[in-house]
């Protein structure tokens, strides 16, 4: 009741409710920051790992390769790959192998030119990758794909096509003969554009029929590599040595951890940075309860000798204005909390609002891998936003209580 009471307190009833307002505002603040600062940092690890799974390989199985002896070239294609394919298809924690064919080449349709990278592959392979074969994002159809060819959506619009149009693929090494290789080309039918939510996918990936790629890459009988899909991605390293055990002495395996393990660590390191440098902030905004306490505290001074020679102890009085700054740490986490909570939830609105207020291309796919901001509210982040805020505020609110509750009472009133 007193604690509540000299909350409401005017300045001029000797309460400090201007200072207490503050404090409020910028709990709240610091913990909207931190709470919309985790969930973009999980959302944007969530949405990177998932078109990583949804769209790629979660193991690539590979040969190391043989030297032929007439030509020097080393040779790192499968010719037992329907065999090795079953080999490790066989392994448990395998859900999905295929075997590809893989190459670049320039991709043409008028006058316009891009640099693509076909993957050859399976119709009944193709229908089985998520992010690809995912017909909210996808156009056409793609079980014609053995009639055609099926290109990313950034590949599309280099080239200006769209599905019943006619490019044309261009590779260098074509077609041998007496007087040196000549180029190869041929023209196919786009019957499926996908979108599989990374920009450095879909502008650059084409899928072809499995065995059109052997004949288009000089491939006939072999493939490339095999792609791997397993149970559990997260424990993907567990699955290596099984994986070269069934591929075979000369096989090799690259997983996806090894190909974007990099930006993970590095993303890992700015998110504990990040939630460093917000805990300060949280800090700074819960040094403003241990002002507006001590403004208390002063001003108190003639109600607390008072209290104490009616017999209110010290523990009392610590806890009459430990309350005092609790009562303000938990109503400005609450706060913090909603608003936090509620940018999360409506991110896609609020990013479309800033966007138009700034003119757009304020997120250039190009640049970010991604086509939007995404956030990701997690029951952990916002258990360890409030347990940090609730936490700094009940610590910084005992210094000032204390000083409250070993103050004088003879001292206190000598001048009153």
């Amino acid at each position: 009741m007193i604690a509540w009471r000299y909350l409401r307190a005017k300045r001029a009833e000797g309460g400090v409710s201007t200072m207490t307002w503050i404090s409020l505002i910028g709990i709240t603040l610091a913990v909207f920051a931190l709470i919309a600062t985790l969930a973009v940092r999980s959302g944007f690890r969530a949405e990177f790992v998932d078109t990583i799974l949804g769209a790629n390989a979660h193991v690539t199985v590979y040969n190391m390769g043989t030297v032929d002896a007439q030509s020097g070239r080393l040779d790192r294609t499968l010719s037992d790959y329907e065999a090795m394919a079953e080999r490790v298809r066989a392994v448990e924690g395998v859900t999905r192998v295929a075997p590809l064919v893989k190459g670049q080449v320039m991709a043409n349709a008028r006058d316009s030119n891009a640099g693509v990278q076909v993957f050859g592959i399976k119709p009944e392979d193709l229908v089985t990758i998520p992010r690809i074969a995912d017909p909210a994002t996808g156009r056409g159809d793609i079980t014609a794909f053995s009639q055609g060819i099926a290109i990313g959506s950034g590949v599309a619009r280099e080239l200006g096509v769209g599905v019943g149009d006619r490019i044309r693929l261009i590779s260098p090494n074509g077609v041998r003969t007496a007087f040196g290789t000549s180029p190869r080309i041929n023209a196919y039918d786009v019957v499926y554009i996908f979108s599989a939510g990374r920009y450095d996918i879909d502008r650059v990936r084409v899928y072809l029929p499995f065995e059109e790629a052997q004949s288009f890459f000089n491939r006939e009988g072999r493939a490339d590599e095999l792609e791997v899909m397993v149970r559990d991605p997260d424990r993907v390293e567990d699955m290596t040595l099984p994986l070269i055990a069934a591929a075979g002495d000369r096989a090799q395996v690259w997983t996806w951890k090894d190909a974007s393990g990099g930006f993970l660590r590095a993303l890992e390191v700015e998110d504990n940075v990040m939630f460093i440098i917000l805990s300060i902030l949280v800090l700074i905004a819960a040094m403003n309860i241990t002002s507006g306490l001590i403004m208390l505290v002063k001003n108190k001074g003639r109600d607390i000798g008072i209290l104490r020679t009616m017999g209110l102890t010290e523990g009392a009085v610590l806890r009459v204005f430990f309350i005092c700054g609790a009562f303000t740490g938990i109503i400005g986490t609450a706060a913090g909390v909603v608003l936090g909570c509620l940018f999360a939830i409506y991110i896609d609105p609020i990013f479309s609002l800033v966007n138009v207020l700034m003119g757009g291309q304020v997120w250039d796919p190009s640049i970010r891998g991604i086509y939007h901001l995404p956030a990701q509210l997690n029951l952990g982040d916002v258990l360890s936003a409030v347990a940090l805020s609730l936490g700094l505020s009940f610590v910084v609110t005992i210094f000032p209580a204390r000083r409250a509750a070993r103050m004088n009472p003879v001292e206190a009133l000598r001048y009153e």
